[in-house]
């Protein structure tokens, strides 16, 4: 489905195209693949193994937000402890690796200095295909570290390298970052809340 395809007269008119756009991006995720998802962070936190995130400009706001509802959400009224860090809110280390050896490198240096076997490596790439998400999916892959990718588009080199691939429908950057933030909340409060006592659950804030 493209978006737009045509030109709007009033912005309302946008934002409702844009609205049954995004509606039928997230329907469009496997439910299935979406559970698999969820066992594998939800494994990582109860047996305290460390789960990254990476991903470019706007997924890089993501990546980074995954860590404090993933960190700090998903811990609050269950006993885990999630052990979770963005590869892409490391500005220092970032601009020294793009400086000194490449762009494409500044997950895949990261990873291979921090990562161990049976940690997680969460993407974020709406294309699925840019090469420093992609060479950090393939270290991952090589290095016995489970990889989720959040793709759009036609779901990129990412999209075959993962384990588990949360593929949203679209070729809109807007509305794909919409979907992948929101699976990101989907996950952090769908764990917490399977590990809460029934009876707060009405009572907290999610």
């Amino acid at each position: 489905m493209t978006f737009p395809d045509k030109t709007f007269s009033a912005v309302g008119d946008f934002a409702t195209a844009y609205f049954e756009a995004s509606a039928v991006a997230a329907a469009s995720v496997d439910p299935e693949k979406l559970a698999e998802a969820a066992a594998l962070l939800g494994e990582a936190y109860e047996s305290g193994a460390m789960v990254f995130s990476c991903g470019n400009g706007g997924s890089a706001a993501i990546s980074n937000h995954l860590t404090c509802d993933h960190l700090k959400g998903t811990q609050t009224d269950t006993d885990l402890l999630p052990r979770v860090v963005s590869l892409s809110t490391t500005i220092e280390t970032i601009t020294a690796i793009a400086n000194d050896f490449s762009y494409d490198d500044i997950f895949i240096y990261q990873l291979r200095t921090l990562a161990n076997e049976g940690d997680v490596l969460v993407t974020i790439s709406s294309s699925g295909d840019s090469e420093n998400v992609v060479r950090a999916c393939q270290w991952a892959k090589d290095n016995g570290v489970s990889v989720i990718a959040m793709t759009g588009f036609d779901g990129g080199r990412s999209a075959d390298l993962a384990d588990v691939n949360l593929h949203v429908e679209g070729d809109n950057y807007g509305v794909l970052e919409d979907a992948h933030q929101s699976l990101m909340h989907i996950l952090s409060q769908f764990i917490r809340h399977e590990r809460m006592d029934e009876a707060l659950i009405k009572s907290r804030k999610f």
